[in-house]
């Protein structure tokens, strides 16, 4: 499988991961910076969280290495939950912004 096979599978298993403050998944909410893939299948995500007090960061990473770790072709994960840049609703896609009415 290519890398941009297994990147395609990644952001569809981080898609599950769903946000428990905004009903929308983390990946359309703009919270996964990098997603990486080396030659040997060891993915890098560098990803944040809607507030660094957020009520399941310590849940949601693991979440996100769960899923991630279970994709085909995937060799190993690092995770890497980061502040900088600090996340704001600019960072949202278009669809998450409809969903949530924010437009």
């Amino acid at each position: 499988m290519d890398k941009e096979a297994i990147k395609e599978n990644i952001i569809a298993a981080i898609k599950t991961v769903m946000d428990p403050e905004i009903p929308a998944d983390i990946y359309e909410l703009g919270l996964i910076y990098t997603i990486e893939i080396d030659d040997a299948g060891k993915v890098l995500i560098e990803m944040t969280l809607t507030s660094p007090m957020c009520p399941v960061a310590d849940s949601m990473p693991m979440e996100v290495q769960e899923k991630v770790i279970a994709v085909e072709g995937v060799t190993d994960i690092d995770l890497r939950v980061v502040f900088d840049p600090p996340w704001d609703k600019s960072k949202m896609s278009d669809e998450a912004l409809l969903l949530l009415d924010m437009f």
